[in-house]
């Protein structure tokens, strides 16, 4: 199969499609022949050598897929070949062909194509979990969402509206309209306004019941500041710079819950549990309410550039690669 290789970690020139051997599906596994993946800032990252895989003969990037069953193990239940799945992977969906545990895996709803599938499994598990698992968000309660125009961010949007909460977001004036468009209720360009200060008018002064942030850095103290007491801060990327400071003072005087959450690191138990969570609440609403938001589809061959794109932060929603 083609696939690409990390022979080595730096710039984009280090994303070459090679040639290697057909992964073969163990027991509990099913063969998926991938359509589609989608990028994360977490593969970024691993190109660098910032955030490595698991140990393998391969290091081959990709943590998500949209695909069909090829084959499977013989201890596989409730798959057939040719159903059109997805779903997300530790590593290796920068491939034709991967192989992932059968409880990972979610059936794609009928209304959806493999491009949307593909911009589904990391955005929106990561954005579920955040929200419903670790924040426990609440109908009529508040949350801020930094990076909104993202690919979690966009999904967490629309799962914080189907709670009944009311949304705050943060991104540059060029990308606020599209976050506004998806049901954001306040929309903060973050080059020119300052969240804090825009929250706590927004709020009459309490501050949010919980804050989602992917940037991480300087945003930490002043999350403190905009959180209510009692909120919740959940950590679910470090996309910003600077060294976080942290008044800890603050963090016990307003009582408040700091999560730093990640997906690669769960165990298969997890991982499962929350592909199943997701599936079981959420997925159905594809077909009727929620929307996934495609910034760029680039073929397999373009992929340092569909890399590029992500790293100048061009990007509102998700790019997308299409394998086959």
């Amino acid at each position: 199969m083609k696939a690409v290789v990390l022979a080595k970690y730096g710039g984009v020139e280090e994303l070459r499609i090679k040639s290697v051997p057909d992964p073969q599906p163990e027991a509990q596994e099913l063969l998926i022949k991938v359509h589609s993946t989608a990028l994360n800032r977490a593969d970024i990252l691993q190109r660098m050598g910032l955030y490595p895989a698991p140990p393998s003969k391969y290091e081959i990037p990709g943590l998500e897929f949209a695909g069909t069953v090829k084959d499977m193990g013989s201890e596989v239940t409730g798959f057939s070949i040719g159903d059109q799945v997805m779903g997300i992977v530790t590593s290796g969906a920068y491939a034709e062909l991967l192989t992932v545990h059968h409880r990972q895996v979610m059936v794609i709803p009928e209304s959806l194509n493999m491009q949307q599938a593909a911009a589904i499994p990391e955005a929106w598990l990561t954005a579920y979990d955040a929200l419903v698992d670790k924040g426990q968000l609440q109908k009529h309660q508040t949350c801020l969402i930094h990076a909104g125009a993202s690919g979690v961010g966009t999904a967490a949007i629309q799962i914080a509206k189907r709670l009944g909460a009311k949304v705050a977001i943060t991104a540059s004036e060029a990308k606020i309209a599209s976050c506004m468009l998806l049901g954001a209720d306040r929309g903060i360009d973050y080059r020119q306004e300052d969240f804090v200060e825009v929250v706590q008018t927004w709020t009459e002064g309490n501050g949010v019941d919980v804050i989602i942030d992917l940037v991480g850095g300087s945003y930490l103290q002043r999350n403190v500041k905009a959180i209510s007491t009692k909120g919740m801060i959940v950590q679910v990327g470090l996309m910003g710079s600077g060294k976080p400071e942290l008044d800890l003072g603050a963090l016990l005087r307003k009582r408040i819950t700091l999560i730093g959450t990640v997906l690669r690191s769960r165990s298969l138990e997890e991982k499962t549990a929350l592909t199943q969570n997701f599936s079981n609440h959420l997925l159905s609403d594809f077909d009727s309410q929620f929307e996934t938001v495609i910034d760029s589809v680039f073929p397999f061959e373009s992929i340092a550039e569909a890399h590029k794109r992500m790293e100048n932060n061009l990007n509102t929603g998700k790019i997308v690669i299409d394998i086959a």
